[in-house]
């Protein structure tokens, strides 16, 4: 475990202030484990009393005419689990047809009583919507700015993977968010709950060390950290694969970097709660707005708009250095196998004229090979194809890589590299030690061969490689497909790139 209290800063701060306030975080991130300790260790100080209290069985119940007594109810269970006194009374004899102010009328006759002030933190507040969301957050308002004449909740806080902004409710007929209309504009601060910085991990994989003796090698805690950027559900579920499913609790062996790669394969192959669920996101047209231009390495989008913080709280995305980019290497490869699934089950599905294709021929690849295959595939299937994704600027990206995921099943592997404002996608195919990195852009106009060059020279230098790729797509109808198929070679900086149109 982590302690959770020094993920969040500024908490104690807000409760002693008497705040109301928001903990966003995306899915899986530890909001859960860290209020848990936070009410422990409140209630361990004595000067308070602290409530947990989940909200997530109230998900669909829109009508608050059912949604907020089942909320009275669910406080009294938090009550009385956390042991705070005289739980037995609150909402004995509430009124419950008063929907509108039963929740603010219990809670004011329960702190009435209590002798000391109440704390309670709403978890998965974000599963509430229509009529319930909004009565709920009016009478917490309603308490709030009447504590001096009558004693109310002490501090809350909202705990959800959005933030207040973006919780589903219509306050009118044209409007889906919360907004600055917001009933609950009391809220004085929203917090989001990190990822594990590299010390955090070092910490939690050494006291597995001290616990059983097994070791974590420092270049496998280096792979793990950088290909989870310190997501805490990532970061456990490597390890625990590992441990668990790979090794069998063979606690004297250590734990590789090549160990740890396997087990990210597997946990992405195997689409597990966490990341399917994350992933359905991807089918909402919020969210496509947003990760179509990252794909695309084109920066098209306000990033003050909501949409966009919206992507940013589900822990889709990151801002670094002013790149827009997916959260992790993990995310990444997951956002495109998850875009091209279906053609990249049809292309592995195709059964090659020869035992060996073509492109693997004595024992090496030939990425020119592959991709004189794909020019001819795209010229006669791309119109069809191109219909049946929803990312339809992106369906030439997604289409190709999903090609050249065949590659994967010959032993190779390829590193996806994208980020929104750098005009491109790049990509680097690995087979048996070789590197093979390859530019894609979109025509936008004539400079974009020229700046596709340069780029795939500089991509080329990071990997040391003395031949590159360059794929061009041109999207415009009026040119003819016998303009755009093309190969050709061009030298730049002493370097070798292959330019391939299509």
């Amino acid at each position: 475990m982590i302690e959770a209290s020094t993920r969040l800063k500024g908490v104690q701060q807000l409760i002693d202030t008497k705040q109301y306030f928001v903990i966003h975080a995306a899915r899986q991130s530890g909001k859960t484990t860290f209020l848990l300790d936070l009410v422990q260790k409140l209630n361990r100080e004595e000067k308070n009393y602290a409530v947990y209290c989940s909200l997530e069985g109230l998900q669909g119940i829109d009508d608050a005419k059912e949604g907020i007594p089942l909320i009275v109810k669910c406080i009294k269970t938090a009550l009385f689990i956390c042991g705070i006194p005289g739980n037995e009374n609150f909402g004995e004899n509430a009124d419950y047809s008063n929907f509108a102010g039963v929740l603010h009328v219990e809670l004011t006759r329960y702190c009435k009583m209590l002798d000391k002030p109440l704390i309670i933190f709403f978890d998965e507040a974000d599963c509430l919507s229509e009529s319930t969301l909004i009565s709920f957050l009016r009478q917490l308002r309603a308490g709030y700015v009447n504590r001096v004449l009558a004693p109310f909740v002490h501090s809350a806080a909202l705990a959800g993977m959005r933030n207040i902004r973006d919780f589903k409710v219509k306050i009118r007929p044209d409007r889906e968010t919360l907004g600055t209309a917001s009933p609950f504009n009391i809220v004085s601060k929203a917090l989001t709950l990190k990822n594990f910085i590299k010390e955090e991990v070092l910490s939690l994989y050494k006291q597995h060390t001290a616990d059983t003796g097994q070791i974590f090698e420092d270049k496998a805690i280096d792979f793990i950290f950088e290909q989870t950027c310190g997501q805490p559900w990532l970061v456990n579920a490597v390890a625990r694969e590992i441990i668990f499913e790979m090794l069998e609790r063979n606690y004297p062996q250590a734990i590789t970097a090549e160990m740890a790669e396997t087990a990210i394969q597997t946990i992405i192959l195997r689409r597990d709660t966490h990341i399917d669920s994350l992933f359905e996101r991807l089918k909402e047209e919020r969210v496509r707005k947003i990760i179509e231009p990252v794909l695309l390495g084109e920066n098209i989008f306000e990033q003050l708009s909501d949409d966009f913080r919206y992507v940013m709280d589900l822990g889709l995305i990151k801002n670094v250095d002013g790149k827009i980019q997916p959260s992790n290497p993990i995310y990444g490869e997951v956002i495109t196998r998850t875009l091209n699934y279906d053609a990249q089950h049809n292309f592995i599905q195709e059964k090659p004229d020869a035992d060996v294709p073509n492109y693997l021929k004595n024992g090496e690849i030939d990425i020119n090979c592959l991709m004189r295959d794909f020019q001819q595939f795209w010229r006669e299937n791309s119109d069809i194809w191109i219909e049946k994704f929803q990312y339809k600027e992106a369906a030439p990206h997604l289409i190709l890589q999903a090609f050249l995921q065949r590659v994967m099943n010959g032993g190779g592997s390829i590193i996806r590299e994208m980020a929104a404002g750098t005009k491109r996608t790049d990509l680097c195919v690995i087979y048996k030690g070789e590197k093979y990195p390859i530019e894609l852009k979109i025509r936008r106009n004539e400079k974009t061969l020229r700046e596709g060059l340069q780029q795939t020279a500089e991509y080329m230098e990071i990997y040391g490689c003395l031949q590159g790729w360059l794929v061009i797509f041109d999207r415009n109808p009026e040119i003819s497909w016998d303009e755009k198929i093309y190969y050709k070679q061009e030298i730049i900086d002493g370097k070798t790139v292959n330019v391939f149109g299509v």
